[in-house]
This record gives C-alpha cells, structure tokens and sequence, in this order.
C-alpha cells in the first residue's frame, strides 16, 4: 500500500553554545564513526518544536501534559457552571478523568511549614490542594473540555453515573478521540490505560556534528557593584562549558498515521485533509525553525540553518545520517559546511539510486555559497515556499486516500 512519508535533513552550525546539558552541565555527546561527536537529545529538539506549535497553531489545536489534570478540568467545569466550588470540581474532574484514562489522582502530600512561618502564610498552606495524577497527562483541549461536559452531566452523583458501563464507555471514548496536534504528532503513553496510547506519528533523530567535537569550559566572573573601590576580587566565579558544531538533524512524519491520529480535528465541518495539511505545515516550520533554549542568556545562539532537504515518499523513512560515519575535517581556511553538504548530496544521491529510495519530490531551503552541492538535489524554495509546497502535496494524497 502507498504511504506518506515527510523526511526533513537539516545542516545548521551553531556558535558556541550549550543547548543540551546532562546531569553535570556538560554538554550532551555521542559516539559515532569512532569519535566524540556533539550531540542534542531528540527530547530537546521536541520540545522546542511544541514551545514553537504556540505561535503556529491555535491553542484549542494543543494539549497539555501536567499532572494538575484535575485542576485543569475544575477551571473548565466551574466556566460551565460556576455555582461549583473548586473542591467540588476537583472532585468531579478526578473522577471522569480517572474512568475515561484508568489513571489514579490524588492529593499531593503537602510540605511541612516552617516553625516561623507568617500566619498568612500558615492560613494558605491550610487550603485545600489538588488531586494530582502520578504521572504527566497528556490531554488535548477537546478531551479536557469533553469530560468537564461529561462531570457536569453527572453531577448531582458523579460515582454512580459513571458506574453505568455506557457513561464509563463516554469517558473513555473522550479520552481517545480529537487529539491535539502534538499528541497526534509525538504521541501520549497512559501507564494505567494501554488501550487509550497513541503512537507517535513524527520521530525525531538525536542531532549529530558532523565532525569530531571536544567541549571547551569559560571561566567567568560576576563584579559586586556594591563593593568598596580599594578591595579587589569577583562577587562569584564560575564556569560553564560548550562547544560549536555543525549538526546534522533528522525527522520523519508518517502522515497516514497523523491522519488517523488527529481524525476530524477541531473543526467537524473540515474536510479529512484540513487538520492533517495544518499539523504537517506546522511540524515542518516548527522543526526547522526551532531550537533549544539551554544556556541561550549566555550564548546568544539564534542561528538559522544553513540547508534544510525536505522529501516526500512514498515507500519508507530514509535517514542519511551515513554520510558522516566517517567525519568531516576543517581545511585550512574553511569550516565544515560545504564539506557537509557534498557528503549529504552525494549519499542522497548514491542512496536514492542504489537501494530504489526516489522520492515523489524533494525541496532544497539553502542560504550561503558553501551550501551549493546541496541546492542541486531537489527544487530550490523558500521556507515559506517549502512549507506551503509541503503542505500542498500532502493535502493532494490525503484527499485521494479511499
């Protein structure tokens, strides 16, 4: 059966910089090809696209992953009748929210108040808190809305109007239809609901260098501007590491997949075609356009990418990662992007041909000299032209499915 698949390739060289740490404050490598390469989590680059979907898509097209599910919904409930107290809709939000995904809330256990503390302070700390989940929920605003409806319904006797097998079955059914964007596209895993998961329709590879890295540290000191002229010596010192590269990024959107995530999307008058075109244009742009956000204060690295290969299959996902197993060298006088860029075009090329991976059509976003091999492999576009482009030919195929 024909499929649809987005490949997106990105070449961008970041600055000094250190947009993905680990525990220590290093950051993040891998090895690969035998060297120490840079490395940014998959994690990272999506939850930067999601941080990017805000300015992109409207919020009643996004979810929310927190584990103050129950607080949530009560808002909703109380908009819908606002005679309810907060303690009555948090009641009645834990218990659709508990029969339509299986999940358990509970209040969290509050912290000990200290011997000193104001008696404002002391009076706050009494209120009544929250049922939380164990765990992040991810719920879209549909699902969020649907259940506060269904907990208004049932509230005069929340417990035995979702003792009803059919009014259970509502629940659930609300949980696992009219996902947001970013559920459809990355997924949402329920521990204690298996059946109500949804299976990621984008994956996102950990970005590479393309070359071997080794991390640098600054030393930096902070000036007390209260200090006394004649004493000398910093108010605080430390230090931070980074390091620059040259990245290769990679994603892959099974567009069949989002379709049947996402289903009628927001709007029930839309065509099947509508949602899944705006998701779509919305990854592309947000993946592209994104970046991490570590340490960005002290590095400053808003760098565009340097080229950006979008391809549209038919068959399967094609990562050509490969073309850097063996890394790229700095010659003297020149950095590692044109090199980059002749590997990539050339394992395109030597990949599409050999293994029979010809895409239907293939978009090239370049900017700079050291970037013209890449420009060849596929229509010359802007980002705006690419996105819509995109955007266009997925709303074709969707519109042909049977």
């Amino acid at each position: 059966m024909s499929r649809t698949i987005v490949d997106i390739h990105v070449l961008q060289t970041v600055p000094p910089s250190n947009l993905n740490r680990d525990d220590t404050g290093t950051p993040k490598s891998a090895v690969y090809g035998g060297v120490r390469r840079s490395r940014v989590s998959s994690q990272a680059w999506k939850r930067a696209t999601r941080t990017a979907f805000g300015q992109l898509l409207d919020p009643a097209e996004l979810g929310v992953r927190t584990k103050k599910v129950a607080e949530l919904i009560g808002e909703t409930i109380r908009e819908l009748q606002p005679e309810v107290t907060p303690e009555e809709s948090w009641k009645l939000a834990t218990a659709v929210v508990e029969a339509g995904t299986g999940a358990k809330l509970a209040v969290p256990e509050r912290k000990k108040p200290k011997k000193d503390r104001e008696s404002a302070e002391a009076a706050e700390e009494a209120k009544p808190l929250p049922p939380e989940s164990q765990y992040l929920m991810f719920l879209s605003a549909q699902q969020r809305r649907g259940l506060a409806e269904l907990a208004t319904e049932g509230r005069a006797d929340i417990g035995g109007f979702l003792k009803a097998k059919e009014n259970k079955e509502r629940a659930r059914e609300i949980a696992d239809t009219r996902h947001s964007v970013d559920i459809a596209l990355f997924g949402r895993m329920v521990a204690d609901g298996a059946d109500i998961n949804v299976d990621a329709a984008a994956q996102v590879a950990h970005a590479l260098s393309v070359h071997a890295v080794e991390n640098e540290s600054d030393y930096y000191t902070a000036v007390d501007d209260e200090n006394e002229a004649d004493e000398t010596g910093a108010g605080m010192i430390g230090t931070v590491e980074f390091n620059s590269a040259t990245l290769y990024r990679y994603a892959a959107l099974d567009v069949d997949r989002l379709a049947d995530n996402l289903g009628q999307g927001v709007d029930e008058d839309a065509d099947r075609a509508t949602p899944v075109r705006r998701a779509v244009e919305a990854f592309v742009r947000g993946f592209v356009s994104s970046l991490p956000t570590g340490k960005i204060n002290t590095f400053a690295h808003h760098i565009p990418p340097d080229a950006v290969v979008v391809k549209l299959r038919d068959s399967r996902p094609v990562n050509f990662v490969g073309a850097f197993e063996e890394p790229t060298m700095a010659e003297s006088g020149s950095g590692h992007v044109r090199q980059a860029s002749e590997r990539l075009a050339e394992q395109i090329a030597d990949v599409e041909r050999e293994f029979g991976e010809e895409a239907l059509a293939t978009w090239v976003v370049t900017a700079g000299r050291n970037t013209a091999k890449l420009a060849e492999t596929g229509t010359r576009v802007t980002l705006d032209e690419l996105v819509a482009n995109i955007g266009a030919a997925v709303a074709e195929r969707q519109g042909g499915r049977q």
